[in-house]
């Protein structure tokens, strides 16, 4: 199965929030960038999935990621999980995203392709 591929990076909570005012409450929303990335994420996700016949997984999922870095700039690759892991709850790459087991496996350094890559492994008992 081939692995699923995101180009750039993820949101980190951090930056995929903003506060606004809203009927005299203040609340928190996602940014514009986030809703973008997060429509772009959940798309290449549903279309990686017809491709490898990928049902959504109702148990345990190991998701091993690689982060490709746009520049030495330092980052916490566990930054980006919460935007990822709810993106592909949404895309319907699992059930509930409490059920994903994320593996950082490796992060580099790929200035001309920053990217994030993605294997799924579906657990059993």
């Amino acid at each position: 199965m081939e692995r699923l591929i995101l180009p750039g990076l993820a949101p980190s909570v951090n930056h995929m929030y903003r506060n606004a005012m809203v009927r005299g409450r203040r609340l928190r929303i996602k940014t514009k960038v986030a809703e973008q990335w997060f429509s772009d994420t959940i798309l290449r996700a549903k279309v990686w999935q017809r491709k490898n016949e990928w049902s959504t997984a109702t148990g345990k999922v190991a998701v091993r990621l690689w982060f490709y870095f746009p520049d030495k700039r330092r980052r916490d690759t566990h930054n980006a999980l919460k935007a990822l892991l709810d993106a592909l709850e949404d895309a319907g790459m699992y059930e509930d995203d409490k059920m994903a087991l994320p593996q950082i496996i490796d992060f580099e350094i790929d200035r001309k392709n920053p990217r994030i890559e993605i294997e799924f492994e579906k657990k059993t008992g």
